[in-house]
């Protein structure tokens, strides 16, 4: 009988770490984001496949990657893509979150 309880809380173990691990390697290797498409007109939330709007039977198009954007902490001016100093403050541009 001991033998058994062993062999079974072995087996638990076991099987316990695998799931773990493939549970793992799903999130770190899932489904990775893809292309998102999203009406001209803004109708409708962004998709994830291209077709048309529900709404207004535009295209949907594929929506731009994000770049980094920059833009002074008082918020003098508009965002930037580089990074460097507010034209109007002097401050450095701070990375946006």
């Amino acid at each position: 009988m001991k033998k058994l309880r062993v062999v079974l809380v072995a087996m638990l173990a076991i099987v316990s770490v695998a799931a773990f691990a493939f549970q793992q390697k799903e999130h770190k290797h899932g489904k990775k984001e893809g292309a998102k498409y999203e009406c001209p007109m803004k109708c409708e939330p962004a998709k994830d496949k291209a077709g048309k709007c529900g709404k207004c039977g535009m295209d949907l198009k594929k929506q731009k990657e994000a770049t980094a954007q920059y833009e002074c902490p008082m918020k003098c001016e508009p965002a930037k893509d580089k990074a460097g100093k507010c034209g109007k403050c002097g401050m450095d541009l701070k990375k946006k979150a």
